[in-house]
C-alpha cells in the first residue's frame, strides 16, 4: 500500500510515518518502480504498536531502543515495560495528591486570613499553612 493509503488505516499523518521511518521507529519501505514508497501489513501493524505506546506514556526513545534492540517487544521486555510505566505513573499520582493537598492548605489559609481582613504575607501564610499540614517547606 502507498503512504497515503497507509495513514487513513492507521490514523497516522503522511508526515509522521515518514518521520517514524527517518527515525527508526518504522523499516524503511520499499519503493515502487515510480519511486512511490510501498509498505506492507507489517508497516501498519508497527503504527499501531506506535500509537499504542504513545498513547499509554511511552517516549518513541524508548520504542525505538526496543525495536533496535529486538526487532520488536519480547514478552518479558513488554511486560517489564509495562511495569516500569506503572511505577511512573503511581509514582505522578502520588506528586499530584501531595500538590492538591498543599493547595487545598493555601487555599484554606488565604480564605482564612482575608476573612480575617488580614493581608496574606508568604511568610505568614506558608507556616499557617504548614502548622495545618498543607504546605511543604
Amino acid at each position: 500500500m502507498k503512504i497515503g493509503e497507509l495513514a487513513l488505516k492507521s490514523g497516522v499523518t503522511s508526515s509522521a510515518i515518514r518521520f517514524y521511518e527517518r527515525s527508526g521507529l518504522l523499516p524503511s519501505a520499499e519503493r515502487g518502480s515510480n519511486g512511490y514508497r510501498v509498505y506492507g501489513e507489517d508497516a501498519l501493524e508497527r503504527l499501531r504498536q506506535i500509537t499504542l505506546g504513545q498513547s499509554l506514556g511511552f517516549t518513541l526513545d524508548a520504542m525505538r531502543s526496543v525495536y533496535a534492540s529486538t526487532g520488536g517487544f519480547s514478552k518479558d521486555e513488554l511486560l517489564s515495560r509495562l511495569d516500569t510505566r506503572l511505577d511512573e505513573i503511581d509514582q505522578l499520582q502520588a506528586a499530584l495528591r501531595s500538590q492538591s493537598k498543599e493547595l487545598r492548605g493555601l487555599r484554606e489559609t488565604l480564605k482564612s486570613h482575608w476573612d480575617d481582613g488580614l493581608c496574606a504575607e508568604v511568610k505568614a501564610v506558608a507556616k499557617k499553612a504548614e502548622k495545618a499540614g498543607g504546605v511543604r517547606r
